[in-house]
């Protein structure tokens, strides 16, 4: 029996090129294993075999542009006619690249390698030689998670404690945990698996500096309830993080610096237009970030929908790549869980990030006694090539304005 295998549903996107075909005529595959890679502006995605069987016939050539329904190949073998159809693939977005330039490698590694092209930049990213990374995928094929292996192996250090060059940064010592009680070995989500390379490489490339405020949000917090008493009978619910992404937007405006990115030279900062506010989502897997695109073309109400759509999206493992693509500036609110502080770090090629604690009552002085007030915690990280000091507390003032007075986030 035979079944024809063609492109799934692969989101909004269409005319994709086809940049490499991992299996042959004869091949024998199992379910789920990777057919095809396609790879658009945005995302690198593999799209897997819906059933075991025997590849009969390849109907596409690496180069060709395809949609979802595109014949792909001819899988022959037992089950195959009644196999499933394949799903959505998987799509792993790519760590966003370090501003910092990576170190040289050489080309003749890459061109030998047997690795995917979001591999292969990842590998350039972290300044790793193809040509020294064995291959754990299907016939050695070089996988990301092998990459970052060779990464903490290059930044061991040889015997006498010198570095082993790469990185040249020294491990942290490995403990014998069970001579102290029991332990195991606990697998870790694959969200964090695929998220930790990034945000290590972020923080050894970025210079971060933390600046911490406050934000009296009495009044809006008033209105706030107002709103979300009306939000729940229309059934959604309106929360402080839509209030400080509107807010953050009109703060990008008026400090476009933190809106931008540093040029690959690293002698100029690219001033973006746009207004895209990623937002940090807890799920059972782990920190997600979908991101409110043009959130400056929207309004509270709008923004409110977005997010309750995106976040449930995040804890039902339904996000899709571009969903998680293009922001500007992240916010990572801590808000329902509690904390006074902390220091998010910058998702790298963004230049800063907003982090939020848990508002509380405090008395302030109003000028003749003190007053309780509702205190929101700010805390700004940044990145100090981009922006100085003064620059951020400025950011933060303006941001204390916004968030103080809600009239002006009509304006």
């Amino acid at each position: 029996m035979t079944q024809d295998v063609t492109v799934p549903d692969i989101g909004d996107f269409s005319d994709v090129p086809v940049v490499s075909i991992l299996v042959s005529v004869g091949d024998t595959v199992a379910a789920e294993d990777p057919l095809i890679e396609l790879e658009s502006d945005k995302a690198t995605m593999e799209v897997p075999s819906p059933a075991a069987g025997v590849v009969k016939e390849i109907k596409l050539a690496e180069g060709d542009r395809v949609s979802e329904g595109a014949l792909i190949l001819i899988l022959e073998g037992a089950g195959a006619s009644d196999a499933p159809k394949p799903e959505t693939p998987t799509v792993a977005p790519a760590p966003a690249p370090a501003a910092a330039p990576a170190p040289a490698v050489t080309d003749a590694g890459f061109g030998k390698a047997h690795a995917s092209p979001s591999v292969r930049a990842f590998a350039r990213q972290l300044g790793i030689d193809l040509a020294q990374v064995n291959g754990s995928g299907r016939k050695g094929r070089i996988l990301r998670e092998d990459v970052t292996k060779q990464l903490k192996a290059t930044a061991a250090p040889v015997a006498s404690g010198a570095p082993a060059g790469g990185m040249g940064i020294p491990p942290i010592p490995a403990v014998d945990f069970s001579k102290f009680g029991p332990v195991e070995d606990v697998e870790m989500p694959r969200i964090k698996k695929l998220s930790g390379p990034a945000l290590h490489r972020s923080w050894l490339n970025i210079p971060h500096v933390t600046h911490n405020d406050e934000a009296d949000i009495t009044d809006l917090d008033a209105y706030r309830k107002e709103m979300d008493t009306q939000a729940k009978e229309d059934g959604y619910r309106v929360t402080l993080l839509s209030f400080v992404i509107k807010a953050s937007v009109s703060a990008l405006k008026t400090h476009w610096e933190f809106n931008s990115s540093i040029h690959p030279d690293g002698d100029k900062l690219i001033k973006k237009s746009y207004y895209n506010i990623g937002f940090a989502a807890d799920t059972p897997g782990g920190l997600m970030v979908p991101v409110i695109k043009d959130a400056d073309r929207k309004g509270l109400v709008e923004i409110s929908k977005e997010l309750m759509t995106l976040s449930k999206a995040a804890r039902d493992g339904e996000l899709k790549s571009k969903d998680m693509q293009g922001a500007t500036f992240t916010i990572s609110s801590l808000g329902g869980i509690g904390g006074t502080s902390f220091t998010p770090i910058v998702n790298a090629p963004e230049v800063a990030i907003l982090g939020l604690t848990r508002s509380k009552i405090a008395p302030v002085w109003n000028g003749s006694e003190f007053a309780p007030r509702l205190m929101q915690p700010l805390s700004l990280s940044y990145d100090h090539r981009a922006v100085d000091g003064a620059l951020a507390a400025r950011f933060c003032v303006t941001l204390k304005g916004l968030l103080g007075d809600m009239r002006k986030l009509m304006w």
